[in-house]
């Protein structure tokens, strides 16, 4: 896979600081995610999100917003049919994490949302005063969405006049590192939004700069719910059913989303470059309680 060099960075480069944020935790068969697991084997995992501060705006944006904390409140069908498979706890929301640092849901002026399944939307009509972004080819899972179908797992909780959906298709979306389909979306190249597919429609991912000489952190979603699957040691397990929100399968499109992990796994190599998954278990257990969470931040690579 050919790859090119990460844009060095420019005179007086913008940047972001990158806090990791607590948003509920899950357990899972993980036997329905990678091949080298035996039937029914638990495995907890931590839903995480991120807290971005602007170096010179001092904005801050945010990048998924994990479970929210008062669940009963999700759409019946993730009740239902996800909460027997992936039972969930919320000890402190993302709402709650951000409260730790004074900073309150008004005070974010953007939301990037990775996907629509339930365990990264939290509940956003808490973030009044925020722009969200989300994949173009998610508006598919919201048309239409909870309550006006009442079998949807999606509930369509977004300002209509204040939500983008961003489509590869339109102007500015560019070739960047391994991956074929990225957007500056502050013109600066301080973060891009990467076109992620496979995991379900509108799969979106940041490749955020950490500092202003060459350091990154790459926000990965659900490219993939085990390293394993990043580094090459286990496949994807499962086939999907062609069925959508009820897969065979944790990915819509087994083969694109193989392809995005080889992507993710070419971008590791690059220098100076963190990946976190949105249910990094091994970071979490390394990293907890530690100075990476708000109102501490990540230190840049």
């Amino acid at each position: 896979m050919a790859s090119t060099a990460l844009p060095p960075p420019g005179e007086n480069q913008v940047y972001w600081d990158v806090s990791v944020l607590e948003g509920g935790h899950l357990v899972l068969d993980i036997s329905f995610f990678i091949t080298t697991a035996s039937p029914g084997t638990k495995f907890g995992v931590p839903c995480l999100s991120f807290l971005l501060k602007n170096s010179v705006t001092k904005e801050y944006f945010l990048f998924d917003l994990g479970v929210r904390k008062d669940y009963d409140n999700y759409p019946p069908p993730v009740k239902e049919i996800f909460f027997p498979t992936a039972p969930c706890t919320v000890p402190q929301d993302v709402v709650e994490s951000l409260e730790k640092g004074g900073v309150k849901p008004t005070d974010i002026k953007h939301v990037c949302i990775s996907h629509l399944h339930w365990d990264h939307v939290g509940h956003p009509p808490l973030f009044s005063n925020a722009t969200f972004l989300l994949g173009s080819e998610g508006k598919t899972l919201l048309s239409p969405a909870y309550p006006e179908d009442p079998t949807s797992p999606y509930s369509d909780d977004y300002p209509k006049d204040k939500t983008k959906f961003l489509s590869i298709h339109e102007p500015g979306w560019t070739p960047l590192g391994p991956f074929p389909h990225a957007l500056d979306y502050f013109g600066d190249g301080s973060l891009y939004i990467i076109d992620a597919p496979g995991h379900v429609p509108g799969h979106i991912n940041a490749l955020v700069r950490t500092s202003a000489d060459g350091g990154w952190i790459y926000l990965a979603g659900d490219s993939a719910h085990h390293w394993s699957l990043i580094t090459g040691e286990s496949e994807i397990a499962g086939t999907p059913t062609g069925l959508g929100r009820f897969s065979g399968c944790a990915h819509e499109k087994k083969e694109v989303a193989a392809e995005n992990m080889r992507r993710v796994r070419e971008l590791t190599k690059m220098p100076r470059v963190r990946v976190i998954l949105a249910h990094d278990e091994p970071w979490y257990k390394e990293n907890k309680g530690g100075n990476a969470f708000w109102p501490g931040k990540l230190p840049s690579l």
